[in-house]
Order: structure tokens, then C-alpha cells, then sequence
């Protein structure tokens, strides 16, 4: 409890410790999983045909743009001011086509980066779903009433405790 709370509700002042943390917990399952994950999402991803093609017209139409306005940024401060605003305004046009391009490349890896995820969370419950159950009794031709498996459970616990 704080301070505060303890001044606000008249408590005794109790003294807390706090614990310091001297060394950093690693929790090895949760790590290892994690990693597995990711390397999975890895491998997954260059199996898509295309991404490479479409990446590299992005970064070449992003250049092209760049590389315009850098031109037109020069002619504009070269010619006279009443023709330097069209110019200028073409190429801030331009640059916003270079971030256009750069924005649509990311967001064509972040959705493929969602589809992987969705596509190993279908994945993992479709495994959930298909899993045997070990610890379900399977009957063999016998048909227990209420009474008499509640015997035997009770049988069988008191097995155990002895």
C-alpha cells in the first residue's frame, strides 16, 4: 500500500520491502516457443511467390521519385519565382509518391506478416481440435450406472490414499 492510502485511510504504517530484482528471469519454455514461432513465421514467408518482384518495383519507383523531386527542387531554385511554385509544388507531388510506395511495400509485409499469424492460429486450433484425449475411459461393452461408478471412484481413491 502507498503512502498515501495509508495517510487517507488512517492505517498503521506497515514496512514493506520491496524486492529488488538482481538478475533477469528467464522463463526457457517461453523463449524457446517463442523463437520456434518465429523461425516458423521466417520460413513461411519466402514461400510466397511475388514478394521479392513487387519490393524491388516499389524501390525503384520510390528512387525514380526521390531522384525527381531532388530535380525539380534544383530547377525551382534556378528559375525565376513566379514559375518556381508550379515546380515546387510537382515536386512535393513527387515525394509523396516516394512515400507512397515506400508506405505500400510495408504494408504489403505487414499483411503477409498477419496472414502468417492467422494462417499458424488456424494451424495450432486445428491441432487442438484433432487431439486425441488420453484420459477419457473408454468402456469395453459395460454399462456402469451412476451408483456403481461412484463406487468405483471411490474405490479407486481410497487405493490411492493408502
Amino acid at each position: 500500500m502507498t503512502k498515501k492510502l495509508s495517510e487517507l485511510f488512517n492505517l498503521p504504517e506497515d514496512e514493506v520491502q520491496e524486492e529488488t530484482l538482481t538478475e533477469p528471469i528467464i522463463q526457457e519454455d517461453v523463449t524457446a516457443l517463442a523463437y520456434s514461432n518465429l523461425e516458423k513465421i521466417e520460413n513461411a514467408l519466402p514461400q510466397v511467390r511475388g514478394l521479392e518482384a513487387s519490393d524491388i518495383e516499389m524501390d525503384s519507383l520510390a528512387s525514380l521519385a526521390t531522384e525527381s523531386y531532388k530535380d525539380l527542387m534544383d530547377l525551382g531554385m534556378q528559375v525565376d519565382s513566379r514559375f518556381a511554385a508550379e515546380i515546387f509544388g510537382t515536386a512535393g507531388t513527387m515525394l509523396g509518391h516516394a512515400i507512397t510506395a515506400k508506405t505500400a511495400k510495408i504494408n504489403k509485409k505487414l499483411k503477409m506478416i498477419d496472414l502468417q499469424l492467422k494462417k499458424a492460429a488456424l494451424d495450432q486450433k486445428e491441432a487442438d481440435r484433432t487431439k486425441e484425449i488420453t484420459s477419457t475411459p473408454i468402456g469395453s461393452g459395460q454399462v456402469l450406472d451412476r451408483n456403481e461408478l461412484l463406487k468405483s471412484l471411490l474405490a479407486n481413491k481410497q487405493d490411492k490414499d493408502k
